[in-house]
This record gives structure tokens, C-alpha cells and sequence, in this order.
């Protein structure tokens, strides 16, 4: 299959030419973004030096779709949904790895203060967290969001399985800097997030619409959660710790038979005996998920962890084109963490 890549230049388009450059079935026949026209990307970035030397290319939509067979968009939010209407228009498989097909039109504009993409465009496509989603054969997949991942991974069983009260649920998710993409503010300069620990967007972040989206499909007694996301000074990595009570006191080993259960057949899911540890996820598409519960409050805390440029972004996206093909999930990604 041949692909093309738009947003080739950030994190996440980076990360995806690693990732596809190991995938026996995949062949990157373009990448294309709004700078850097003309010059080859291991120009730009020396460590892709004979792993990928394409030039970069302007986008044009018709010469994506006569030379390629699938489109993955990593770009920021308010690019694709300006500019994937004519893929979909012709039929022409599209991944988005940016938030602008995950959400209604009227929600998206609330939550991401941008234009949305039409109606018709928006409901051809499938929001896709891939362990809990057929997308064998369908064309137009939106790629959840980095935190989203994390947290719905962690939350998804106990609800499917009905021992959560719905209306308990707080997280408290922190993300690498990487998590903020590349472009430059103030809050992401050195000296800002050197030795600190920032907590913004509370309650107001964009991925909160989406889980509480996503996890309405196993409980429709869920309206809302309490979320709040803060700044590591770490490169790359997200850790979702969440708190969530019980609707009757559990085992351990009643709950690790729940979690077990939700992925006994998930490839990229691992259920660990203590909690886990952002080093022993980055650099792979693996979630690592690990709880504790507490008898005396009846809360259990559960925590997940993720490499938000890869299982948060360009990981999935890989997962999610496997899926869609029906080849081996795992093709391109069983890459081992990076650990140190």
C-alpha cells in the first residue's frame, strides 16, 4: 500500500515515518506540509538520513490520491477538517490523528474554538480507539486524542463491566511536553518547564468531550467526569491516574480478572501487578495499566500510561490502519520501549 502523509514536520507525522518505514506492507509514496517545501526531510532532520528521503511537497489533494491509496493527516487541529473534504468526497481513505473529526460539529466548536467540517463529512467518519473498535473496511478513521487514549483505556472495562459508580470519576493526567506539539509559547520555553509543574486547562481541555463521548458507549448513566491535565518536564509520555468509586467493595483478584478480561486479546494492552511507570512505555505502542484499591474509601485508583506520540497518536494510527486492512494488528509496532 502506498500512503501519504500530511503534517510531515511535527511530532507526530515524524513519528509516523519511523513507524512506516518498519511496515512490510506500507510504502510511503509522499509527505507534505506549509514549510519546508522542496527540501528533503532527512535534510531537515539528520537522524532520518537513508530511513526516509523524500522531499517534502506542498499539498494538492488530487496528486495525493493519484499516487497513493490512503492519506494520514497529523496535523494541528483546524487543518484537516478544511482540507479532507475532497478525500472523502472521493471515496478515498483518510486517518486523522488531529481532533477534527472526533467530535459534532456543535461540540467541536465549543471545545476547539475553530471552524468544524460539514455534517456530511463529519458522520463518514469512525472514531476509532482500536481496542474497542471494528474498523475492518471502513474508510475515514478520526484517531482518538493522547489523553483520551490513556484514559478511556483505563476506565472502559470497569464501566463495561458495571462495578463503577458513573458519576465518581476524576482524573488527574499529565502529559510530556511533546504532548503541546511544536509549535512555540511561552509556556512551553525551558526555563518555564525546567524544574516545574504546570496544571492548565482545567476542565476545559478538548479531549474531555471525546472520553465522556467514548465512554457514554459503555454506560449511558455517565454524563460527565472530572478532569484535569498538567505539565511534566519530560520529553514525551502521559500518565492518567484516575479515581473512581465502586458500586460494592471488589478483590484484587476480581478486579485484575476484569481487566484481564477487557484485553485478554489486546496486543498493545498490559495489565501490570504494580503500578506502572512512564519508562516502561516510551518509545512503544504499548498502555501499561496498573491499580490499587482502597477499602476504606472505597476508591479505586487506577493508573495508565502511554507514549503519547505513538499508542497517543502515530501508534494508533498504524494500529488503526491494520485493523481497517485486516492485516496483523501488530505489523510495524511491536517495537520494544525504550525503558532508558
Amino acid at each position: 500500500m502506498e500512503v501519504s502523509i500530511v503534517g510531515i514536520t511535527g511530532y507526530s507525522g515524524l513519528e509516523l515515518v519511523k513507524l512506516l518505514n518498519n511496515h512490510k506492507n506500507v510504502t510511503i509514496a509522499s509527505i507534505h506540509a506549509t514549510k519546508e517545501i522542496g527540501r528533503r526531510l532527512s535534510e531537515l532532520y539528520p537522524y532520518l538520513v537513508g530511513v526516509c528521503d523524500l522531499v517534502i511537497e506542498a499539498f494538492n489533494a488530487q496528486e495525493i490520491m493519484a499516487k497513493s491509496d490512503l492519506v494520514f493527516f497529523a496535523t494541528p487541529s483546524g487543518v484537516a477538517s478544511q482540507l479532507a473534504q475532497p478525500f472523502v468526497e472521493a471515496d478515498f481513505p483518510v486517518i486523522d490523528l488531529s481532533g477534527d473529526h472526533r467530535l459534532p460539529a456543535d461540540s467541536y466548536e465549543k471545545w476547539y474554538k475553530k471552524t468544524p467540517a460539514s455534517d456530511d463529512v463529519l458522520n463518514k467518519f469512525t472514531y476509532a480507539l482500536a481496542e474497542f473498535t471494528d474498523v475492518q473496511g471502513k474508510k475515514f478513521i478520526s484517531n482518538p486524542g493522547c489523553y483520551a487514549t490513556a484514559t478511556e483505556l483505563a476506565l472502559i472495562p470497569l464501566l463495561k463491566a458495571g462495578v463503577a459508580e458513573e458519576d465518581s470519576i476524576i482524573v488527574d493526567a499529565k502529559s510530556g511536553l511533546t504532548g503541546a506539539g511544536k509549535a512555540l509559547s511561552e509556556s512551553s520555553h525551558f526555563v518555564n518547564v525546567h524544574d516545574n509543574y504546570v496544571t492548565y486547562k482545567l476542565n476545559r481541555h478538548q479531549h474531555i468531550p471525546e472520553i465522556v463521548q467514548e465512554l457514554q458507549l459503555f454506560s449511558k448513566k455517565l454524563h460527565h467526569i472530572q478532569f484535569s491535565t498538567s505539565l511534566l518536564p519530560v520529553n514525551r509520555g502521559i500518565m492518567a491516574t484516575s479515581y473512581v468509586k465502586l458500586k460494592k467493595p471488589l478483590s484484587e483478584a476480581e478486579l485484575y480478572a476484569i481487566y484481564k478480561d477487557a484485553y485478554k486479546d489486546k496486543p498493545f494492552v498490559r495489565i501490570q501487578d504494580d503500578l506502572p511507570e512512564l519508562h516502561n512505555v516510551i518509545g512503544s505502542n504499548f498502555t501499561d495499566i496498573g491499580f490499587l484499591y482502597n477499602d476504606v474509601t472505597n476508591v479505586l485508583t487506577v493508573v495508565s500510561v502511554i507514549d503519547n506520540l505513538i499508542k497517543g497518536a502515530a501508534g494508533q494510527a498504524v494500529q488503526n490502519l491494520n485493523l481497517m486492512n485486516g492485516w496483523n494488528e501488530t505489523e510495524g509496532l511491536l517495537i520494544s520501549p525504550n525503558y532508558l
